[in-house]
């Protein structure tokens, strides 16, 4: 599943800002989509989980509330808003998609995502 990722840029401290990720052809040829993000020097980590054909959510135990996942499937489009942006925030912020077959949804096992985008930076300064 391509994946292309958008939304992101520079912000100032408090500011909000949404990432979309759309799949092109359909959401539906996954099972669950999600997000990562890559600080400088640091791990990928999860940020958040969405099972495409419900609305099951899943959020990493680190990431606080300022994070919403949400999908609109008219438009194959996966998004994250984050509100109260941090510097630590900063990161590249990756949209990733698992099968179709693939029953866990969670971004606790990056393995499980085997489609993944180009990623887009966010930086918070």
């Amino acid at each position: 599943v391509q994946l292309v990722e958008s939304g992101g840029g520079l912000v100032q401290p408090g500011g909000s800002l949404r990432l979309s990720c759309t799949a092109p052809g359909s959401i539906y040829r996954t099972n669950c989509m999600a997000w990562f993000r890559q600080a400088p020097g640091k791990e990928r980590e999860g940020v958040a989980a969405i099972y495409t054909r419900g609305t099951n959510t899943y959020y990493a135990d680190s990431m606080e509330d300022r994070f919403t996942i949400s999908q609109d499937s008219a438009k194959n489009t996966v998004y994250l808003s984050i509100n109260s942006l941090k510097a630590e925030d900063t990161a590249v912020y990756y949209c990733a998609a698992t099968s179709p077959w693939w029953s866990r949804c969670s971004v606790g096992h990056q393995r499980d995502f085997d489609s993944w985008g180009q990623g887009t930076q966010v930086t918070v300064s």
